[in-house]
């Protein structure tokens, strides 16, 4: 069994044409509450889940476009999650259950992030098919999704105030005039705030789903200056379209995150085997591992193991995001010197699930898994996996910075042969089988790869009993 030694940080189609622009943000006291509507209805609001189409879709350019003179940035976004976010097949399921719950009332909810453009031009109407969204819709987080944002009304839920009619905007304050489109700098796009207009999520029900702007305003990164995009979207030097000046400040488009594309075609085979290694390089010193314990324990007795596990990401918790899919956890195994396992944790059974609630072949069949990340439960308690129909959502993400220490009673056989190896990871994987199955997408099982984050080990030497 474990105890966990004090906690550092608790965790805590077309609208009308002439609708180029959605408003004033100071007029919007409506648009900074998620429970705002237009209709008297929850499920609206005027900003990001209008009732009625509040721009026109076709007065936004698709990526391919913007592409013919910014090859660079175009190739990034392409293999990026921004032009995955409506064609992943994960995210398209768990609106299809959203939809079957709520009978496509809260169809733009999720949506309203993955496709603002979408969303507020009217294409998603209760019981929508993903199939029959315009092309500038299905490529989800697109160019003029963010350059096309001249102001922030609410730092989550698709907060941000889109201006069609309006010049294209960046970080660039002096940018360089070009024939094709009007430019303009704007300090929104330097700070965290932009990103967490989508990334910061709150339920219909007011329960918090996603934080990691809130995790940024607490954390180390933020008190030294450091952003989101200083980590997301790292600088190289270069020339943001042809004929445009050199500059040692672009901004890479690929946002790396934790998610490695399942849906077919979405990329070719080696640009995925090249997210894939960006992703492990993300991951790979996110976190360190220690282990602390005697240097010997005494045959037919038990040893303490005390393991700590520090977030050395200075930006936000481990892990973030969608903390309710992402799964990080402790493996821990102790052999003796004859290779017997005398003690384990952390192992997977048989469908690949960890041992905990949601393993229907060993249910809660390890006491001793620890994890990191966040449970959703209904109103009676019990386990749900869908946030729609959780009431409460508790977290156990390590916070910037900080470290987790829990203590691990590892039995020392009587027989036990000495020394005794104990070998330990912090593993990771952004959605487990038995998501994948309840979403009846069990085909991707083996493509979601698990992710060695941290590694430790130790030798403890073996007495005899009675010494």
């Amino acid at each position: 069994m474990r105890h966990a030694l004090p906690l550092l940080v608790p965790l805590l189609v077309g609208a009308c044409a002439e609708l180029e622009d959605e408003g004033p943000v100071d007029d919007a006291a409506d648009a900074a509450d998620p429970q705002a509507t237009d209709t008297g209805d929850p499920v609206h609001d005027p900003l990001s889940r209008p009732a009625t189409p509040t721009l026109a879709v076709r007065d936004f350019e698709r990526a391919a476009v913007c592409g013919g003179c910014h090859t660079q940035h175009h190739a990034e976004w392409s293999r990026s999650s921004h032009a995955y976010a409506v064609v992943d097949p994960v995210f398209r399921a768990l609106v299809a259950v959203r939809q079957a719950d709520f009978e496509g009332r809260q169809d733009a909810f999720c949506m309203q992030c993955h496709t603002a453009i979408g969303t507020r031009g009217g294409e998603v109407v209760p019981g929508f098919d993903f199939e029959a969204l315009s092309p500038v819709v299905q490529e989800g987080v697109t160019c003029v999704a963010c350059h096309r944002v001249k102001a922030l009304a609410r730092p989550y839920n698709a907060g941000h105030v889109l201006d069609p009619g309006g010049p294209i905007r960046g970080p660039i304050d002096d940018p360089a005039e070009a024939g094709f489109h009007a430019s303009e700098g704007a300090a929104i796009f330097r700070e965290s705030a932009f990103c967490a207009g989508c990334h910061d999520v709150i339920e219909l029900s007011g329960l918090p789903l996603e934080r990691p702007y809130q995790e940024w305003l607490a954390s180390p990164a933020q008190a030294d200056g450091r952003t989101c995009q200083s980590c997301h979207m790292p600088t190289y030097p270069g020339q943001a379209a042809p004929g445009a000046p050199e500059r040692a400040d672009l901004h890479r488009h690929t946002w790396v995150g934790v998610d490695v594309p399942l849906a077919e075609g979405f990329a070719p085979p080696a640009v995925v085997d090249a997210i894939r290694a960006d992703v492990a390089a993300l991951l790979d010193g996110a976190a360190t591992l220690e282990l602390a314990a005697a240097p010997s324990a005494q045959a037919g007795g038990q040893l303490d193991l005390h393991v700590t596990v520090t977030n050395r990401v200075a930006g936000h918790s481990l892990p973030t995001g969608s903390t309710f899919l992402r799964q990080l956890w402790l493996e821990v195994v102790a052999t003796d010197a004859t290779g017997r396992v005398v003690y384990e944790t952390g192992l997977l059974d048989e469908n690949g699930d960890l041992r905990d609630h949601w393993s229907t072949l060993a249910p809660y069949g390890d006491a001793d898994l620890v994890t990191f990340g966040s449970r959703l439960v209904d109103a009676r308690g019990e386990p749900v996996l869908f946030p729609w129909r959780a009431t409460l959502h508790t977290s156990t993400a390590i916070p910037p910075g900080y470290a987790r220490t829990v203590t691990l009673f590892v039995p020392v056989p009587a027989d036990a042969v000495g020394p005794v190896e104990i070998a330990a990871r912090l593993r990771f994987r952004s959605v487990p089988p038995y998501v994948l199955r309840a979403l009846d997408l069990a085909r991707y099982v083996p493509d979601v790869g698990i992710f060695e984050v941290a590694q430790a080990a130790a030798t403890i030497a073996v007495e005899p009993p009675g010494r």
